[in-house]
């Protein structure tokens, strides 16, 4: 994931990985997320992704949520860890646990 510098999908792993099975790549993203060593994007793509937390990160809402930006064109998702989410006030009652941001259109590469 380091060496991607972008986000990956289990079948992203799955192809690099090849000697592993999927079960086992599942296993370990589990593990990372519960020790906040990645984070989980749910973007418009429809497949979950994940990606490295920052060192500081601690993975928690709303603090460590931000902007996602997923190409229509190419289908790559970008991390924007310095663009937090907007913090709402919600109805009484209601506790957030976890918040998405993912804004789609066109990246640089596709834009021109």
């Amino acid at each position: 994931m380091a060496e991607t510098k972008s986000v990956i999908s289990l079948s992203d792993l799955e192809e690099k990985f090849t000697h592993a099975d999927r079960t086992t790549l599942y296993r370990t993203l589990k593990t990372f997320l519960e020790h906040g060593l990645v984070h989980q994007i749910n973007d418009a793509s429809g497949i979950t992704k994940y990606a490295l937390c920052s060192e500081n990160c601690t993975c928690s809402y709303p603090d460590d949520v931000h902007v996602h930006f997923y190409c229509l064109s190419c289908e790559q998702t970008f991390c924007f860890p310095h663009l937090g989410i907007p913090n709402y006030d919600l109805p009484e009652n209601f506790t957030p646990s976890n918040g998405n941001f993912v804004i789609t259109g066109s990246c640089p590469s596709c834009s021109s």
